[in-house]
């Protein structure tokens, strides 16, 4: 299946800064890299700039998340588990950044591929319904899967 192409403007907070690019057939995500050296002590919380902005087409939205080996590579947790950028976050001063809350003592330097994001389709439009009664049935209750 031929996937549309769309063009991403983005801006870039300093011309030393990897550019980004998707990579096809290998992951739906994008790598972010940090825009400057960071150290952090152990709970310590800071946002580290990403050295980005963009500008997300209308009707999108990017999820920024941890790259699988943030943590144990620099025991960094992201503040809020993941980030949410809207398509109205798109000026040249709306630089993403990774809130980071550090469980250890640690040094990230310029340049470290820290988390990721996914460019999706905004959410449509909903109407929920009360009723006293769903369709299917139970699966075992909250943690069931796997037993």
């Amino acid at each position: 299946m031929e996937l549309e192409e769309e063009v991403i403007a983005v801006r870039y907070f300093g011309d030393d800064l990897p550019e980004l690019f998707w990579r096809d057939h290998v992951s739906d995500w994008v790598d972010l890299y940090t825009a400057e050296d960071a150290e952090l002590r152990a709970g310590e919380y800071r946002r580290i700039p990403l050295g980005v902005a963009m500008a997300l087409p209308e009707g999108y939205e990017a999820l920024v998340a941890p790259r699988s080996s943030t943590f144990g590579r620099y025991g960094v947790l992201q503040a809020n588990s993941i980030g949410v950028v809207d398509h109205a976050y798109r000026g040249d001063g709306d630089q993403w950044y990774f809130p980071a809350y550090a469980t250890r003592d640690v040094s990230i330097p310029k340049g470290t591929r820290l988390c990721q994001f996914r460019i999706l389709r905004n959410q449509p439009r909903l109407r929920f319904v009360k009723t006293d009664h769903l369709p299917d049935p139970d699966r075992g209750g909250f943690g069931s899967t796997g037993r």
